[in-house]
């Protein structure tokens, strides 16, 4: 966000209005109480930083908001069942450090955006970047919805790494219903950035591509490191939002 605030002058338009959009993010998160308030701060300066990045209305916030959207209702729906399988989210919300896992890796992917003055997504902004900036977001909306719909859509939870039957909400366990799922979400995101960012369908299919590569490291990461204790769930979080950054980016480069 300070790179992108070096782009801006205080007095600029823009600023005023990234500051609205921040708190409108804020208040709105917390009207519907899907974070705690350090968490909904936390997302409004992420989303403040990737509007900034990418201004006007081609900008990164809408798939930001269809990913908002989606891992909202998935957390939501079949909220009693998990309650009585005892796996799910705390009713406070999202905490500070879940939001920066899931969304940091989308600011920091963009970056480079945000230095280069005068530019504006629907020009001449660096596709591998905006591709990479897509595929994090799709990440993370994958790893949300094939967790939270997979616990309660049903459908035998396996390791990925050995395949062995595990209880609902192991570190690592995937079901197809689950995947299926998260697949959907990312594709849902994809969509909406593809639209927003100005992308062609080739770098909106890397970006897919990216994504699903970033949510089978997720189950990776989560059946053997974190199961171990060597990784807390935000921290593979983080890696997999990163995987999904690089495979995109790096894929970018060589269509």
């Amino acid at each position: 966000m300070l790179a992108a605030g070096e782009v801006w002058p205080a007095h600029s338009r823009v600023v005023w209005l990234d500051a609205a959009i921040s708190i409108s993010f804020v208040a709105l998160v917390r009207g519907f109480r899907a974070a705690t308030f350090g968490g909904a701060l936390t997302g409004g300066i992420l989303a403040a930083a990737l509007f900034l990045g990418t201004p006007g209305w081609h900008t990164a916030l809408w798939p930001l908001l269809t990913l908002v959207v989606l891992t909202f209702a998935a957390t939501r729906f079949g909220r009693r069942r998990k309650e009585e399988l005892g796996i799910a989210e705390a009713r406070r919300g999202r905490r500070a450090s879940q939001v920066a896992a899931n969304l940091g890796m989308a600011v920091i992917a963009g970056i480079p955006l945000a230095r280069t003055p005068g530019l504006s997504s629907a020009g001449a902004l660096d596709r591998v970047e905006l591709a990479a900036m897509l595929a994090a977001m799709a990440e993370a909306a994958a790893d949300t919805l094939s967790s939270e719909l997979g616990q309660v859509l049903g459908g035998e939870p396996r390791l990925l790494t050995t395949f062995d039957r595990v209880a609902p909400g192991t570190d690592g366990a995937t079901t197809a219903m689950g995947t299926l799922s998260g697949c959907a979400g990312a594709a849902i995101v994809v969509a909406a950035g593809q639209a927003a960012l100005i992308l062609t369908r080739t770098q909106a299919l890397i970006a897919l591509g990216g994504a699903i590569a970033g949510l089978f490291f997720d189950s990776f990461l989560g059946a053997t490191l974190e199961r171990r204790g060597w990784l807390n769930n935000d921290a593979v979080n983080a890696l997999s939002t990163a995987c999904a950054a690089l495979v995109a980016g790096f894929a970018c480069l060589w269509a």
